[in-house]
């Protein structure tokens, strides 16, 4: 139709290559759309953010598009004038395709696993990218998947072409004439389309969020724009005005003695209940053990009932939260008292905020090891692990065991030559044992040679039903509690056993069907992704008994130095869970990058960032009746304190130094 205006060739075939990428962002969106809708969304509910995600893809094609309009303006560098040029521009708009599917893809999986778009968060997982594509390559049929890219890629380049076949055919013997102002016209067009609004400023990330409702924001910015908007995030960002300003808030809630003093330094002297044994200390970090799927939860499918075992004769808290969903993350809030608040940067790659005080430091007289199967290069845990002075590190080719998979050797091999050593101390030691098998790819974490292990089947609906993506993770996560067993078996014929404290901490939870064990807003919320296990394990030290209150990872070094009988120093935000005088029970939070909020006893408030829309939900249900002005003063109150938590947090991951 545009040939009867004499429209030269090339502006046609970019009008032509602007429907079929057109077809190509809204197919992606409505495919969002149809997995990942909420139950009670509807399309009618969905129409204004395809309307605004029509706004970014416009974005996107015109970024695509106009270097082929603006260079063919001279006719020399036009994809008509030769066939040469026709190859260069087609496989210019092929190798443009791959990516925009290799992002579209990237953004299903984010969707799929975070049930968030992709952003520069997914740059700590590429900045390890030899350990990710191992992982990767272990867990998915990653050839066929690049396989299936391609040939997709493929099929459009011959879409390019056949189009380009089609202009020709229409337009041949015309006259048609070059005209260079239609090719700047255009091109005006397309800045147009790149700039996104009709008046200032541009279209921009935030206009998303005015919906203040996440799966509408989600579902109208697309994952190109996404992941370029948030890369200028990574970057550390504090406030220290704000954080003073709301220091006498943190004072309150965190009981600190003056409210005045911006100071999170105290020093406390032994409690009269702390062990004069100089017991050890070794401090387990449990990879995606998650809360919901574990026998402490309630669970039918019974994945981990040593360790329930193990918490019945122990202090075991029932309503331990990390702080982010994130191995590295964990590692950090342990460490260092505090949140991983820098959203879509790990601080343990960011060398501003490696420099940090940890409790451990105080432990006067203990050696001080870590054990970790493989390498401590990934996510740079090593970095913030220099913090602890004279540490001896065991990793990767330490262990005589063959490595299972990208992570290294089993977690069984790992605990029992973390034991061997520990039967060898003739002085007090403090260990930090990473574990790493329940994790993707799960199946490859259970070596052949554990015949003693055995693997159960479970119907794939029972599995859904309570939590479990697959056979393999189930009996992963079984793997684990195995490993429990044969750790505390072979501890237990060890004479440090009767004087050690195990501490056992799950890194971080995961996401997944809690319905069956949990109120429906720790499935909603997305709560699961933080719930984890805590438990003091010391028979003959420690009495057994188990705590309902919610708890945070940061308080855990505090709480292991309010049990050994000498002063420290803490300048974190954690807090010794067993000191009697300890009010206000509470965790921060940070669900995905744009969630910030704080859990309590009874209520879980949390917060979009971006768009500030905030929800105040109730934990359990038929419980205390709250009138609607005492739930809007509570709504209040944990609003300041979220904030007052995110800010500081974030002050502190640069102002964490000083012992």
């Amino acid at each position: 139709m545009l040939s009867r205006f004499r429209i030269p060739k090339t502006i046609l075939w970019a009008a032509n290559l602007f429907g079929i990428f057109l077809l190509i962002f809204t197919g992606f969106r409505l495919a969002t759309f149809l997995a990942f809708r909420p139950d009670d969304f509807g399309f009618g509910d969905a129409i204004p953010s395809f309307l605004m995600g029509l706004r970014y893809d416009l974005r996107w094609i015109a970024v695509i598009l106009l270097p082929v309009v603006l260079l063919s303006s001279w006719p020399r560098l036009s994809p008509f004038f030769s066939s040469r040029n026709k190859k260069w521009w087609t496989w210019y708009l092929a190798i443009i395709t791959f990516i925009v599917f290799f992002f579209f893809a990237a953004g299903f999986g984010s969707f799929s696993y975070n049930q968030t778009p992709l952003d520069a968060g997914a740059m700590n997982f590429a900045e390890d990218f030899s350990i990710s594509i191992k992982m990767i390559w272990q867990t998915y049929p990653l050839i066929w998947m690049l396989l299936g890219l391609i040939v997709a890629v493929l099929f459009f380049r011959w879409m390019y072409h056949r189009s380009h076949w089609q202009v020709i055919n229409r337009t041949d013997g015309k006259g048609i004439p070059h005209r260079r102002k239609v090719f700047v016209l255009c091109s005006f067009i397309l800045v147009f389309l790149i700039y996104g609004s009709l008046s200032w400023p541009p279209l921009n990330r935030a206009d998303s969020f005015r919906f203040n409702h996440s799966f509408k924001s989600y579902l109208a910015i697309n994952p190109l724009q996404n992941f370029i908007a948030t890369l200028r995030l990574r970057k550390p960002d504090y406030n220290e005005k704000k954080a003073r300003t709301f220091f006498p808030v943190m004072a309150e809630w965190m009981q600190l003695p003056d409210p005045t003093d911006f100071s999170f330094r105290r020093e406390t002297g032994p409690r009269s209940t702390s062990f004069e044994s100089r017991p050890n200390i070794v401090l387990v970090q449990c990879e995606s053990f998650s809360m919901y799927k574990s026998t402490m939860s309630g669970n039918p499918l019974n994945a981990s009932p040593y360790f329930d075992s193990l918490c019945r004769q122990g202090v075991f808290f029932d309503r331990c939260f990390s702080p982010h969903f994130s191995t590295a993350r964990a590692l950090f809030a342990i460490l260092s008292g505090n949140p991983d608040a820098q959203l879509f940067k790990f601080s343990t790659r960011n060398p501003e905020a490696l420099k940090q005080h940890t409790i451990i430091n105080g432990f006067e007289g203990y050696d001080k090891h870590y054990f970790l199967g493989g390498d401590p290069e990934f996510n740079n845990f090593e970095g913030i692990l220099k913090n602890i002075k004279g540490l001896q590190m065991h990793t990767g080719d330490y262990f005589k065991a063959p490595k299972v998979n990208v992570w290294g050797v089993s977690d069984k091999e790992l605990f029992l030559a973390a034991n061997d050593l520990f039967r060898k101390k003739d002085k007090p030691f403090f260990a930090y044992i990473q574990t790493s098998g329940n994790h993707r790819p799960y199946n490859k974490s259970i070596p052949d040679t554990d015949t003693d292990f055995i693997r159960l089947s479970i119907p794939d609906d029972e599995l859904l039903k309570y939590g479990f993506e697959s056979l393999d993770e189930y009996n992963c996560f079984r793997y684990s509690d195995y490993c429990f067993r044969k750790f505390i078996e072979a501890a237990r014929q060890e004479e440090y056993y009767h004087n050690t404290i195990f501490v056992f901490v799950g890194d971080h939870g995961l996401a997944g069907n809690a319905s069956p064990m949990y109120p429906p807003v720790w499935t909603e919320m997305r709560l699961t992704d933080e719930h984890v296990p805590l438990l003091f394990y010391a028979p003959g030290l420690l009495a057994p008994q188990v705590r309902h209150e919610v708890v945070s990872q940061i308080d855990i070094l505090p709480t292991i130095a309010g049990l050994l009988h000498q002063s420290y120093v803490n300048t974190s935000l954690g807090r010794d869970l067993l000191d009697p005088s300890k009010k206000n029970n509470f965790a921060f939070i940070t669900n995905t990058a744009d969630r910030i909020g704080i859990v309590t006893d009874d209520f879980y408030l949390t917060r979009n960032i971006n768009s500030g829309e905030e929800l105040l939900s109730p934990l359990q249900t038929g419980g205390t009746t709250y009138t609607a002005r005492q739930l809007d003063s509570l709504h209040k109150r944990l609003s300041l304190f979220t904030t007052a938590f995110y800010e500081t947090s974030k002050y502190l991951l640069m102002n964490n130094d000083r012992d």
